[in-house]
């Protein structure tokens, strides 16, 4: 790659983030400029235009100063719905009510200042009346001070601050909370994935390192008496391998889906390997897609567990679909701790899994001893691809 082509995937990168991240939120610094609007009195009081210029210089402090209080204060919304934030902009209509009616002229301006901070501050479903309210009274106030030409200016620079302020403020912090809902919305998508990706690292892992791990066993108690035999473990060892190399890969683009078939043979071969008679039972209609992945993932687990902790001499696998519901069984005779797993990772995960397809997944101790884990799921539709509809019952 060329230092051009670098340098133009560095920028399109920075105009990436600059698009996506909308800046620090707004302040009440946005609202300061509007604040030039009282220059004109403020001009007065030097100009020496303004009887009692002390009340009038005193009243601009005050305007002035609540008008930040109450505008700094809007951009929080515990704030500004607070008790003394609404006193403050009371307190402002009152003060300029009586600089209007004292003074006139640009002290009239002082309403669509007020104006625009009832609308930063009031911001719900009585608004618009407000606004009216307000404005309809600067207009009336302006019409008796200064004459009724003036008054239609006012009330309506009054109704236009309130309601758009209002209006950007609003439509600014809604695109922020949408912006913060897709955020949490994307991050517990990643953290489903994690979730996902690692439940089936788990399942496909410790299912596979358990028979090569068997299957090794095997091949190295046979290895002095029947070197053919040994041979053979070893070749399954190579298959399983190979096997376990393309199932990951799929689950890693998320395309894997399992198939009961198939986990029932993998599931004969393993207990074999290690010495556990296999008895598998399958009768009803063919499943759908979704539905035997599930339930391959819970015979892949459950002969897992049998594997590795049971010390069983035999295990029992029944498979049963009725009309709208099919049962997976898996029993085994053993007596290792087995018996008392029934909160690891891979049985949690499944119960999880099986839960989200209204389905249901119990482990426990058998009443005649060793371990059962039971599972159950709707049927589904049944597979299009399927050869034949009919009733089927397999034995082995």
């Amino acid at each position: 790659m060329t230092w051009w082509a670098r340098a133009r995937r560095r920028a399109g990168a920075r105009r990436a983030r600059a698009a996506g991240h909308m800046g620090p939120p707004p302040t009440g610094f946005a609202l300061l400029p509007w604040l030039l609007m009282g220059l004109g009195s403020f001009s007065n009081l030097l100009q020496g235009k303004t009887e009692s210029p002390w009340i009038g210089g005193l009243g601009l402090f005050t305007f002035n100063s609540l008008y930040i209080y109450v505008t700094f204060r809007a951009f929080d919304r515990v704030k500004r719905e607070s008790l003394s934030t609404r006193l403050a902009l009371l307190t402002m209509g009152l003060l300029t009510t009586g600089l209007a009616v004292g003074y006139g002229g640009n002290w009239l301006l002082f309403f669509p200042l007020l104006g625009l901070a009832t609308g930063a501050t009031l911001r719900g479903r009585y608004l618009g009346r407000i606004g009216l309210l307000l404005a309809a009274y600067g207009a009336v106030l302006a019409g008796l001070r200064e004459g009724w030409r003036e008054a239609p200016n006012i009330g309506y620079a009054t109704f236009l601050s309130c309601m758009v302020t209002a209006a950007i403020l609003s439509l600014s912090e809604a695109v922020r909370e949408l912006r913060a809902a897709r955020e949490e919305l994307a991050r517990r998508a990643v953290e489903k994935e994690r979730l996902r990706f690692s439940r089936d690292l788990h399942d496909l892992l410790g299912h596979t390192l358990s028979v090569i791990v068997v299957k090794s066993e095997a091949a190295r108690r046979l290895a002095g008496r029947d070197l053919d035999a040994a041979l053979a473990q070893i070749g399954d060892i190579e298959s399983v391998g190979r096997q376990a190399l393309t199932e990951i890969r799929e689950a890693v683009t998320g395309y894997r889906e399992g198939s009961l078939s198939t986990e029932l043979t993998r599931a004969r071969s393993a207990l074999a390997a290690a010495s556990v008679e296999p008895v598998v039972r399958q009768t009803g209609a063919p499943l759908a897609p979704q539905t035997e992945a599930l339930l391959g993932w819970v015979v892949r687990e459950a002969v897992t567990n049998v594997v590795r902790h049971s010390r069983a001499t035999r295990c029992e696998i029944t498979v049963e679909s009725a009309e709208e519901r099919v049962r997976l069984t898996v029993t085994d005779d053993g007596t290792g701790p087995a018996v008392a797993g029934t909160d690891g990772n891979g049985l949690t995960g499944l119960t999880e899994r099986l839960a989200a397809a209204g389905g249901s997944l119990t482990a426990g101790p058998a009443p005649q001893g060793g371990f059962t884990v039971t599972a159950e799921l709707p049927v589904g539709p049944p597979d299009p691809c399927a050869e034949d509809a009919m009733p089927l019952a397999l034995e082995s």
